[in-house]
């Protein structure tokens, strides 16, 4: 229950913050399927009926639709109706046949015109009509004649058993009574045989099929329409955009708790910070049409993180960066000089250094650098007691990390404490303008370091 309760959320965020992107590819989902259905023209099918009289089992109304769609019947119904450019094969794929209830056959034909779908399934069902008729007999003179034949035979027989049974001594001697009851019995069997032959002859009970009038015109495409397939088109693009940030976020390995951080770098978490959020400052600088069209589609800001929780006043925001400068002047003996790496890219980390600086008030003494993530460099050891790493909370991988330690050592210093800079929902404009002036945020010392591994 809570893992979908989960997705059901994550669906909602990507919903709620990608809904521009989603948008444009909605829409070209839908002119690919736009596109598709100009490839693929209109196609219409028409229908007609066919009665079967009689009693039929399953299996052989099974028989009568593999019969429809033989190349018999097909092949017929297309030397009827005479189309060029289209053979008996492709004719065949557009005929289909399925038994209903009451002993009827729905005969279908899909042609690119209603009119032509109408005469391929009325030609289709008048030939199947006429193929059952003689296979049952009822054009075949020889099958026609054959039982006739056999019923005048039968009668004739039965007339001489009556002219021998006359001419049996009647009741005088044994041997003539067995031998008028040997003839009677052979006149009863002979009559059961032909009342079942009689029974059993198709042409009598499973002849006589029946067209029930023609098939009625099309009056709309058959499906996929031109609709459906643009309406199938944008869901298609859609479903793939929601699937891939979800495989995206699955695949996500960026840190996202104090303690991994932390562990990561080898050092102590010195506290976390709140910074108001600011969604121009989130967004990453750049020029061009590229930077842009990412602006314009909402590209350019993650859409992973976490609701922003709604923050204090300014006095609680300025209380936690105190602890933490606390921490640093119980942590290290005087003089305190710390340098503050902050990756180039962390907005929210570069705020927080900012006021980090400015609530220390040169004790301890801090000197913010920014380094770049892909190469990390920082300045050679001079008075430094250390380092302290200042990030934005989940916005680096531990490959990330292990770097910006990695460069850190080779500069020769020590991460004395890291510090996690989470951003939160500012209360109101006016709370920010009633700030003191003496906590708005020093200006820091940047810089970037030229040695350190390259």
């Amino acid at each position: 229950m809570s893992e979908d309760t989960i997705r059901l959320v994550t669906v909602g965020r990507i919903l709620r913050r990608r809904w521009r992107l989603l948008a444009v590819l909605a829409v070209a989902g839908a002119l690919v399927g736009y596109g598709t259905s100009l490839v693929f023209p209109p196609r219409y099918t028409a229908s007609a009926s066919v009665l079967l009289p009689g009693q039929w089992e399953e299996r052989e109304l099974l028989t009568q639709v593999d019969i429809v769609t033989s190349s018999t019947v097909v092949d017929r119904a297309a030397a009827d109706l005479g189309w060029t450019g289209l053979s008996s094969d492709e004719l065949r794929d557009r005929v289909s046949a399925k038994a209903s209830d009451g002993n009827i056959i729905k005969i279908s034909g899909t042609a690119d015109t209603p009119k032509h779908a109408q005469q391929l399934s009325d030609r289709v069902a008048q030939q199947f009509v006429a193929f059952a008729a003689r296979i049952a007999g009822g054009t075949d003179s020889e099958a026609a004649t054959g039982p006739e034949a056999l019923r005048q035979q039968v009668k004739e027989t039965n007339r001489r058993i009556s002219d021998l049974a006359d001419a049996a001594d009647p009741g005088r001697t044994v041997e003539s009574v067995q031998a008028r009851t040997m003839l009677e019995k052979l006149r009863t069997s002979l009559e059961e045989a032909m009342t079942k032959l009689d029974e059993a002859d198709p042409a009598n009970n499973k002849a006589g099929l029946v067209v029930m009038g023609p098939a009625a015109r099309p009056t709309g495409e058959a499906p996929p329409t031109r609709v459906q397939l643009v309406v199938a088109g944008a869901v298609l693009f859609l479903l793939l955009a929601v699937v891939g940030h979800l495989v995206a976020a699955r695949m996500n390995r960026r840190l996202r708790t104090e303690q991994e951080i932390a562990a990561t770098l080898g050092s102590a978490l010195l506290g976390t910070v709140d910074v108001p959020d600011d969604r121009r400052a989130r967004r990453p600088e750049g020029a061009g049409s590229g930077a842009r069209i990412r602006r314009l589609l909402g590209t350019d800001t993650r859409w992973d993180l976490p609701d922003l929780r709604r923050s204090g006043d300014e006095s609680g925001r300025r209380i936690r960066y105190g602890r933490v400068c606390a921490r640093i002047r119980e942590l290290l003996p005087a003089p305190r000089l710390l340098l503050v790496v902050v990756p180039d890219d962390d907005e929210i980390a570069r705020r927080a250094a900012g006021q980090l600086v400015a609530e220390a008030k040169g004790d301890p003494l801090l000197r913010v650098v920014e380094v770049s993530v892909d190469r990390p460099m920082v300045p050679d050891r001079d008075t430094e007691s250390g380092a302290l790493v200042v990030l934005g909370a989940g916005s680096r991988t531990a490959e990330e990390l292990a770097g910006i330690a990695e460069a850190c050592a080779d500069g020769r210093h020590e991460v004395v404490g890291v510090v996690v800079a989470d951003p939160v929902r500012a209360r109101s404009a006016r709370s920010d303008a009633d700030t003191p002036d003496d906590a708005a945020p020093a200006l820091a010392v940047r810089g970037h370091a030229t040695g350190g591994p390259a």
